[in-house]
């Protein structure tokens, strides 16, 4: 890349902390005000973690607000980004979590993508696994990365899933 090249290579901000709280603290009242429709008892906790905000609702009682799957958590997720969205004007990356589902599934997945890689390691043959969502999937592909193979996605939402190729 030549110098005048660069110089028009856009330049990646970075994540601003005020807006991700903004954004946290729009989302958290947001799912507080659909807690109290549905009448469920949680307690909501705000973070960043990287470049989105996380906010997860703990300590819940009542309600199954994950769903089989997570279905019903990936849906509140969208329409919390939704909701975040029309007050900032901005596109939302925000993770929602409840009840720890979310930190439940990556340690189930991270474990499936390290006995996968080692799977395709002792037989050489690629493997496919299941359809999942790109969080599901981001956690496949890096623990696979870290099992020193290489994995791609295949397929279209809401279809989409992983394939780890042998080295």
């Amino acid at each position: 890349m030549t110098e005048a090249e660069a110089e028009r290579e856009p330049v990646k901000a970075a994540p601003d902390l005020a807006a991700l709280e903004q954004e946290g603290e729009i989302a958290a009242d947001y799912v507080e005000g659909l807690l109290d429709i549905a009448d469920i008892d949680g307690d909501i906790d705000m973070d960043v973690e990287g470049d989105r905000a996380v906010v997860s609702v703990v300590d819940i009682k009542g309600g199954d607000l994950v769903g089989p799957n997570g279905e019903v958590l990936e849906a509140i997720q969208e329409l919390t980004r939704l909701a975040v969205h029309r007050q900032t004007g901005e596109r939302s990356r925000l993770m929602l979590d409840i009840g720890g589902y979310r930190d439940r599934r990556r340690s189930e997945l991270s474990e499936l993508g390290t006995k996968i890689a080692a799977d395709v390691k002792r037989d050489g043959e690629p493997k496919s696994l299941q359809p999942m969502t790109p969080f599901e999937r981001k956690i496949v592909h890096d623990a696979v990365a870290a099992a020193g193979l290489r994995s791609e996605s295949e397929g279209e939402e809401p279809r989409r899933f992983v394939v780890v190729l042998p080295a």
